[in-house]
């Protein structure tokens, strides 16, 4: 019987950028697999559920420019 098995790198659905077996466990969907990370969405949205594939009311950084910091805009535009 092996003493330990070799670990499957886990990455972002979304970006591909590494996760860690903990944040997939507590954020990621039913199969521990992420949709979006940290590094490509909001922790408000991680934790309203865009980690696990769920869509979420609060906007997304990367289609609304200007709402996170990533580009100046302003809400009236």
């Amino acid at each position: 019987m092996p003493l330990f098995t070799e670990a499957k790198p886990r990455e972002c659905g979304h970006c591909g950028r590494h996760v860690t077996h903990d944040f997939c466990r507590v954020y990621g969907d039913s199969d521990d697999r992420v949709h979006r990370c940290r590094k490509c969405d909001t922790t408000v949205r991680i934790q309203q559920g865009s980690a696990a594939g769920r869509n979420v009311r609060t906007p997304d950084p990367q289609t609304s420019p200007g709402r996170h910091g990533n580009e100046p805009g302003r809400w009236s535009q």
